[in-house]
């Protein structure tokens, strides 16, 4: 656990009594490593000098949004990203979490609620990994690395896991041929807290198979058990 403590956080939000806080917040539990960052480009900046481990955005920033900000950042780094913002909306949290956000948390919130967060997704991201021996796995052309969190094509194209996409994949291997509940999927992704997931759920498989499938629009491996869940098929299949 206090390896944890030693990974690097990244926070952005314009309000500087906001930044203050959450900072004495992580640093009174232990993190050392906490970098802030007023905006976007000042973010995108703190990103490539000290690549930070996960990163808390703010949906509001002012020069873009939280939403736009976390795409640049993926397209450079697969680090968990929490959304911590004033917008409450469910419209906004499903857009935040569909687009592979880690958690969206709402201000005003609990000091002992971010923490405990930041430190579960830190966990599930990092502590696995390193402790399980986790397999490679071939899908037609496609070889996926659970250990690097990479699905390699035979034409040398590369695509990174995100941490959300990696917990459903590991699950779904675990249960490969074996058709796994939505429930149990949002479990492995999102832990307990399984309300409002479905949807999202949805959002991200999809994705995957952008990455796993030859045509996502008729996929082979990654197949849809309607009103049931999912299931990872090794071998390929002509029912779509």
């Amino acid at each position: 656990m206090d390896e944890l403590k030693e990974k690097k956080i990244l926070v952005v939000d314009d309000q500087p009594q906001l930044l203050r806080m959450v900072d004495e917040i992580l640093r009174r539990e232990g993190f050392t490593r906490v970098f802030l960052a007023p905006d976007c480009a000042r973010a995108m900046e703190q990103l490539r000098a000290v690549k930070p481990d996960l990163a808390v955005l703010d949906v509001m920033l002012p020069d873009g949004d939280g939403f736009s900000l976390m795409q640049q950042m993926r397209a450079i780094s697969p680090l968990p990203v929490v959304f911590l913002t004033a917008r409450g909306e469910d419209e906004d949290r499903l857009i935040g979490l569909g687009m592979g956000a880690d958690d969206y948390i709402v201000k005003p919130f609990l000091p002992k609620e971010l923490t405990l967060r930041i430190t579960a997704i830190l966990r599930r991201v990092y502590v696995p990994i390193r402790q399980e021996q986790l397999p490679a796995f071939s899908l037609g052309d496609r070889t996926v690395d659970l250990g690097a969190s990479l699905v390699r094509a035979q034409d040398g194209r590369e695509w990174t896991l995100t941490a959300k996409e990696h917990a459903l994949l590991k699950k779904l291997y675990e249960n490969r041929n074996r058709i796994v509940t939505s429930d149990a999927l949002c479990q492995a992704a999102w832990g307990d807290d399984l309300y409002g997931y479905e949807n999202t759920l949805m959002v991200h498989i999809r994705r995957m198979r952008e990455k796993l499938e030859q045509d996502p629009s008729h996929p082979q491996y990654l197949l849809t058990a309607r009103g049931l869940g999912y299931k990872l098929q090794l071998a390929p299949t002509k029912n779509a």
